[in-house]
């Protein structure tokens, strides 16, 4: 009967600990690497930065095509400007026109 009651005793002392040390490293591990751990705070948190470099980028994207549509709108193009770049492109010239060669490092535009 002597080894029951030191066996009941010994589990008794060792039991509550052993679970609550248990429990305490769950909660730890979960706390660190689970699903809304630190580390997935980081993770999203890193995500998140580059969510708004990516809508900054957009965003700068979006305002260069703005201005080049608004460039195309009837009232701000010059007929002049925009015949002279359309022959420039196509290597055109009218037979009335004086054509000033320009060496290949020399770019009108």
């Amino acid at each position: 009967m002597q080894v029951v009651k030191i066996a009941k005793r010994v589990m008794r002392a060792t039991i509550p600990p052993a679970l609550f040390i248990a429990l305490t490293g769950y909660f730890g591990w979960n706390v660190m690497r689970g699903e809304h751990g630190l580390h997935s705070y980081a993770t999203q948190l890193h995500l998140l930065d580059e969510a708004r470099s990516a809508q900054q980028d957009a965003t700068a994207e979006q305002e260069v095509w703005l201005r080049r549509v608004r460039g195309l709108k009837e009232g701000a193009l010059d007929t002049d400007l925009l015949d002279e770049r359309a022959r420039s492109m196509q290597n055109l010239a009218r037979q009335d026109e004086i054509v000033v060669p320009y060496a290949e490092h020399d770019h009108l535009y």
